[in-house]
């Protein structure tokens, strides 16, 4: 397979690589890591004009903590997060996700940014921003803005992205020592995106729950919030018994697809177990008692 043909600029700047895209924009494609863009274009299903390569930026590619946000340039690839001792203890959530992430060939060259931008529904990363209610900066003509994930994921493969807009960089929230967090999947074959998968938050306030953020993956078009599931754990002595209703309330309500791969009942019914485990885990690690 052969892709077809593109003309190509490799900017060195932001600026440029914003110029490139509002002159050529839709017909402009952006490849940073390239793991999701190249096989697309190999198999013709992307005909860009212009293949912006932003590669060469190296302004977007770091991790660093400013006040209580750990910022992640867009460029930043995936192997740099799984390796970074920062990441793993101030947001463990992102760095317990990043593993599930294809396999350690794809990590080396995929990056954050270009995960998000491609919003696949059964990537690991979008749901992680929607259980830590992320903030999203993008770069466009008017200037900088920052995006909550529910202002960013707006469908299947599709954000709110501007064809002359660039994601530059994530702002994850610090992790709190009363704060617990787990991300479970489940996946045919290791390496492969998700049947579906669970990022869970909580917020421990002595032996209850303060606050509650649960997001999957794999069951619609984009990161799914349980936020009625949220709301049942708010305030509640935290029991396994509550972390089960919670997991079949959150269940209940979605309308996942059905494929070759699973019925969306087996969904329905995976993601019930799945949340109730993600749950647990992330109570026990927030400090809290089992019962």
């Amino acid at each position: 397979m052969k892709p077809p043909p593109f003309s190509y600029a490799a900017p060195r700047s932001v600026g440029e690589a914003l110029a490139l895209l509002q002159e050529y924009g839709p017909e402009a494609k952006v490849l940073a890591g390239g793991q999701s863009l190249v096989p697309l274009l190999n198999m013709r299903l992307a005909r860009p004009e212009v293949l912006v390569d932003i590669n060469r930026i190296g302004a977007l590619a770091y991790i660093r903590r400013r006040g209580d946000r750990l910022r992640v340039g867009a460029l930043t690839r995936q192997r740099a997060v799984e390796a970074s001792a920062g990441v793993r203890r101030r947001v463990p959530l992102l760095w317990e996700a990043i593993r599930f992430v294809g396999h350690p060939q794809i990590r080396n060259r995929g990056t954050v940014g270009g995960s998000l931008a491609h919003a696949d529904p059964a990537a690991e990363l979008p749901a992680v921003v929607a259980a830590l209610e992320a903030d999203l900066v993008v770069a466009g003509p008017g200037g900088e803005r920052v995006l909550s994930p529910e202002e960013f994921f707006t469908g299947y493969l599709t954000t709110a992205l501007q064809p002359a807009d660039l994601l530059v960089e994530v702002r994850f929230p610090l992790q709190d020592g009363d704060t617990g967090s787990a991300f479970v999947e489940v996946a045919r074959r290791h390496g492969d995106f998700a049947l579906v998968g669970v990022a869970a938050v909580l917020r421990r306030q002595d032996d209850t729950v303060g606050q509650a953020r649960l997001a999957f993956t794999g069951v619609g078009p984009g990161p799914v919030r349980a936020r009625e599931a949220e709301r049942l754990l708010q305030g509640e002595p935290a029991t396994p018994r509550l972390f089960a209703e919670a997991a079949r309330e959150a269940a209940a309500r979605l309308d996942p697809p059905g494929d070759i791969h699973a019925t969306a009942q087996y969904r329905r019914d995976l993601a019930a177990v799945l949340a109730r485990q993600a749950l647990e885990v992330a109570w026990q690690r927030s400090g809290g008692r089992r019962r």
